[in-house]
């Protein structure tokens, strides 16, 4: 199949493909070239692009992609090292969150602050009192 049909049938835009085919997590299993040079894409691609967006969407680097596709291939990775991978994961999730979270308190408040100036001054010299005195 040519890209745009792997593209429809996955999701991703032509420009990923090529990008994710370039850094190597796609190979020769997944796509042949043609005599005019065009890339002809097999049914496994579709199956290997839905697992890079799985990994893609827990958060997980290309770094991460390429080992994570390579110990698919392989099957090298004890269940315990799969297990141990997924906890770390998820740790680092929790990390990113709570950084997420704090943002987002501050940006909260930021939000409410310069609404009090323009609607309350009093209040906005309150909040920013009780702010400092954190």
């Amino acid at each position: 199949m040519k890209i745009q049909e792997l593209a429809e049938k996955t999701g991703l835009t032509p420009y990923t493909i090529r990008f994710y085919e370039k850094e190597g997590l796609l190979d020769h299993r997944h796509v042949q070239r043609e005599e005019n040079n065009y890339r002809n894409y097999s049914d496994e691609a579709i199956e290997r692009l839905k697992l890079v967006k799985k990994f893609k969407g827990v958060g997980c680097s290309l770094a991460e992609l390429k080992e994570i596709l390579q110990e698919h291939d392989e099957n090298t990775f004890t269940n315990l090292q799969v297990i141990d991978w997924i906890r770390q994961k998820i740790s680092e999730i929790e990390r990113k969150k709570a950084e997420y979270d704090q943002m987002l308190e501050t940006l909260n408040w930021m939000l409410e602050y310069r609404m009090a100036l323009t609607n309350d001054p009093e209040k906005a010299h309150s909040l920013l009192t009780v702010r400092h005195s954190k």
